[in-house]
């Protein structure tokens, strides 16, 4: 974990256009953002993988490496996911092709991404190819530390998207809620 901590630390500096939270999600939030998730289910998408904090959550959630997608940007995150977790298929690319990748049946998309600090058309890219990929039976769950939905409103009203809310997650640097969007419509 300390070794997380110091690589997290240390793209933040070499890269603060991918790299922009304060720290990695606590285990109380990456627990959170597994939580629903069916180990019976299809498989799960991950984007903004980081340093594997969320990842594992969704392994020990019961979801097998080999069905979790993880899509990252930086190559030293893809390079630690493929070496701490082994048969996790890891992507680096922009998770503004979620759409394209090449996965069948996707039961969830789980974002560690800061959704808010993105561009309309980044985001509004996200959540299409996340429906494209998991349909109306799934869902798109996304965290925030603010008070509002980590989705822009002219998305979510485009989409027709439906959500539940977590309880505040204090045990996470800054606290933070847990969003889980659905799409009736898709």
């Amino acid at each position: 974990m300390a070794s997380d901590i110091g690589l997290f630390l240390g793209q933040l500096l070499t890269k603060p256009h991918q790299v922009v939270a304060l720290a990695p999600s606590s285990r109380a939030l990456s627990a959170e953002m597994a939580a629903t998730l069916d180990p019976a289910g299809g498989p799960v998408i991950e984007l903004g993988a980081g340093t594997g904090r969320i990842t594992q959550a969704i392994l020990d959630r019961g979801i097998p490496a080999e069905k979790v997608h993880s899509i990252e940007m930086n190559p030293i995150f893809c390079d630690k996911l493929r070496a701490d977790f082994p048969g996790l298929n890891v992507y680096q690319m922009s998770a503004g092709d979620v759409g394209d990748l090449e996965v069948e049946g996707a039961q969830a998309v789980v974002s560690g991404l800061p959704l808010l600090s993105m561009p309309y058309e980044l985001q509004n890219a996200i959540l299409t190819g996340t429906f494209k990929q998991v349909g109306t039976a799934g869902t798109y769950i996304q965290f925030t530390y603010g008070p509002k939905p980590p989705v822009k409103t002219e998305i979510r009203e485009a989409m027709g998207l439906t959500w539940t809310t977590s309880r505040k997650i204090w045990g996470n640097l800054p606290p933070a809620r847990v969003y889980r969007f659905s799409c009736p419509g898709s």
